[in-house]
């Protein structure tokens, strides 16, 4: 009876929401696909080049033009609709979404792994190759850039791609404010509020937003407060920027990973062990980053750094962590174009630098003895959640990378571009813990790579292109990873090494007017000493790492639009074809077996009927079934899941004001789209999100003419 009242309800709050008067004014969000010949593409770190223009798979979404009514509260919705991306919410506030980009990333046990992810060209991704997303500003996204495929040609240590979130064009006034507010299931709240203006050669963005819920699993109740500034000025050829991120998130519970029987049982449940230890994070966070250009007639000149620091308060289920991290960066490109024998070249050379300084404080988890008055060795203090420090150690990482690359016009319909970049990074671990019996595990490790890049793209109609490319990716193991041993010792693992690929890829992309836009891409890559996760018994969850001799991947995407009038049908589809070549565990072999946590097959499609002043989009997504462990052995089923939303966006003049209204998971299904590879309990499974409703309202207006 509950679940028909919710589902009548969410059928009122859409009707009312497309019920709008014909004569309502046109909405403002654009309705038009972006042709991709108008959009200067800055992640390829050349600028002045179209997406037509690079001979990469490149993909530029802006959130709320195609496909609009989004409550930017969570980068999976923001990164839906990418051939070849994966974004997936665990339903856990304690870790970050699952990003992946043709694999890479998908069995990451917490934050983001193999892709790098920036925000306006500040790097997010530390050092070490991991991204934590949880202090992300949302509320004022652009535009979203997004680089397919082996990367580190430009980027450095990452494997998939790059992500670069870009902010909103600031508001061409003064002074204007935009102010939102969703309220949703499960006591969900979202507030949020933007400041933007322009005077003279000077702008700003400044956005703020709370957000609160109870969760959609026992033991996931959620409080953050997230935050952006971001400010320029031109001087004299110069342009000058900063820009801010911050994060207080005071509560963040850790529901844990289910077996598929208390999944189907009940979905909402938490994982026992989770609840005793009390599982959950705290986190604040700043990150600060200055950037100035220099532009000249033939080129530009770039020079940026930036620096953040972040603690976390983190029990989990077998231990509980405490960071204090700071981090530092700075990087500068010198861009020049010139001519020679006749043909036209755009040669940039860089450096990027990055230090990571971690002091890592683990204790014995004593959650689920705060009730007993016995004190035990591990833990001496009934009352306390925490007992004796079973770990004390600063972990520094170090990197610098040194790139070069060139674009050279061979004719007016062909382009190449070749580049290579050389990378090093060092870990080092000072123990703090010294002690008889406990011996010192301090400890430096150097690792390295030489990674080339080249490609061609031909110009063989106005508005379509094919390219093809050769690229190489190294990634190496986190700060964590290398710490995680399971033999239980301390200091750095050597027995692991950064994983290396070689990716072939072409493909062929263009538009037909306002009409039709597709992209299509095929890709072979070939990994060696993949870093595969793994549990032990009796470790309570932790994870461990050990590298898989070679690995394939054979991968074909497709995305598109295609718009009649007021209608728009938006598709994304991924083949994933990722098998273990050569992989043996002791005297198990796992070659021919499928890498788990991927589906083969995974389909994106969304109807868009935007007219006058009011829009309504349903969503759809169906995926194969995989797998959750190397051996194969369980099995995952595929979903079909769909959402609805509608809304009408009247405007007067300075003003406008938009209302929505929607419910995901329509048809209420039980599913897992995120996986825990190879958990040692079974816990393989983090259920979705089942039926929700929401209504969100905005209203923006310009304060100062």
């Amino acid at each position: 009876m509950e679940s028909s009242s919710r589902y009548a309800g969410a059928a009122m709050l859409v009707a009312v929401a497309v019920s709008v008067p014909v004569n309502a004014v046109e909405a403002q969000q654009d309705s038009t696909p972006v042709r991709l010949d108008t959009v200067l593409v800055t992640v390829t770190r050349i600028t002045g080049r179209s997406v037509l223009g690079s001979p990469y798979a490149v993909t530029i979404v802006r959130p709320d033009s195609a496909r609009p009514g989004q409550r930017h509260s969570s980068i999976e919705e923001t990164l839906a609709f990418i051939p070849g991306l994966s974004a997936i919410s665990r339903n856990n506030p304690a870790q970050d979404a699952r990003l992946s980009i043709r694999g890479f990333g998908a069995r990451s046990a917490f934050g983001v792994r193999g892709v790098r992810v920036l925000r306006d060209g500040m790097p997010l991704t530390l050092p070490d190759g991991q991204t934590p997303l949880d202090y992300l500003s949302l509320e004022s996204v652009g535009r979203i850039e997004v680089m397919r495929g082996a990367a580190s040609a430009l980027y450095g240590n990452a494997s998939g791609g790059v992500i670069d979130i870009r902010s909103a064009a600031p508001s061409s006034s003064p002074l204007s404010l935009e102010a939102r507010q969703w309220i949703g299931s499960r006591n969900t709240l979202r507030t949020g509020a933007a400041l933007t203006g322009t005077s003279g050669n000077a702008h700003y963005l400044l956005d703020v937003a709370h957000n609160s819920s109870d969760g959609e699993r026992a033991h996931s109740r959620h409080r953050a407060t997230t935050g952006l500034f971001r400010s320029g000025i031109a001087s004299r050829g110069t342009a000058f920027s900063i820009i801010a991120l911050a994060l207080h998130s005071p509560l963040a519970e850790n529901p844990g990973a289910l077996t598929g029987e208390e999944m189907g049982a009940n979905r909402s449940m938490a994982d026992p062990l989770s609840l005793r230890r009390n599982a959950r994070k705290s986190v604040r966070q700043v990150q600060i980053g200055v950037s100035g250009i220099r532009t000249t007639s033939a080129g530009d000149l770039t020079l940026s750094a930036f620096g953040g620091a972040r603690s976390l308060d983190n029990p989990l289920t077998f231990t509980v962590v405490e960071i204090g991290r700071h981090t530092f960066g700075a990087g500068g490109a010198i861009r020049h174009a010139f001519g020679i024998l006749g043909m036209q070249h755009k040669l940039a050379i860089g450096v990027d630098v990055q230090t990571q300084n971690d002091l890592r404080r683990n204790y014995a988890a004593c959650a689920d003895t705060v009730r007993s008055p016995v004190a035990t060795a591990n833990c001496p203090t009934p009352g306390e959640d925490r007992g004796i420090v079973t770990l004390d150690q600063r972990e520094l990482v170090a990197g610098i990378g040194l790139y070069a690359s060139d674009e050279v016009e061979l004719s007016k319909q062909l382009l190449l571009t070749a580049g290579l970049r050389g990378d090093r990074v060092r870990f080092e671990v000072r123990d703090r813990l010294v002690k008889p019996g406990n011996p010192d595990d301090s400890g430096i490790r150097l690792l390295g790579a030489v990674s080339p890049i080249a490609g061609l793209v031909s110009r063989f109609a106005p508005s379509h292109s094919a390219y093809a490319n050769l690229s190489a990716a190294f990634e190496t193991p986190t700060a964590t990873e290398l710490g995680n041993r399971a033999d239980g010792s301390g200091g750095i693992n050597s027995d692991i090494n950064p994983q290396r690929s070689r990716t072939v890829e072409a493909g062929v992309r263009g538009y037909s007017g306002s009409v039709l836009r597709y992209d299509a891409a095929v890709f072979h890559t070939i990994v060696r000493d993949e870093l595969i996760p793994f549990e032990i018994a009796n470790s309570s969850g932790r994870r461990f790492f050990r590298n898989a001799g070679r690995t394939l991947r054979r991968g074909a995407e497709l995305g598109g639009d295609a718009t009649v009038g007021p209608a728009a049908l938006l598709v994304s589809y991924s083949y994933s074809r990722f098998t273990f070549d050569s992989y043996a565990v002791g005297a198990t072999s796992f070659a021919g077996n499928a890498i788990p946590g991927i589906p083969r097959h995974r389909l994106q499609a969304a109807l868009r009927l935007q007219r006058r002043g009011r829009f309504t989009v349903f969503e759809t997504e169906t995926t194969g079934s995989s797998f959750a462990d190397d051996a194969n052995a369980v099995r995952v089923p595929g979903h079909f899941v769909a959402h609805l939303r509608a809304g009408l966006t009247p405007s007067r003049g300075a003003q406008h004001f938009t209302l929505t209204a929607g419910v995901s998971n329509i048809f209420d299904d039980t599913y897992s789209a995120s996986i825990v590879a190879n958990a040692a309990r079974a816990r393989f499974f983090e259920p979705a999100p089942g039926r929700s409703l929401y209504v969100g309202a905005s209203l923006g207006r310009r304060l100062v003419k």
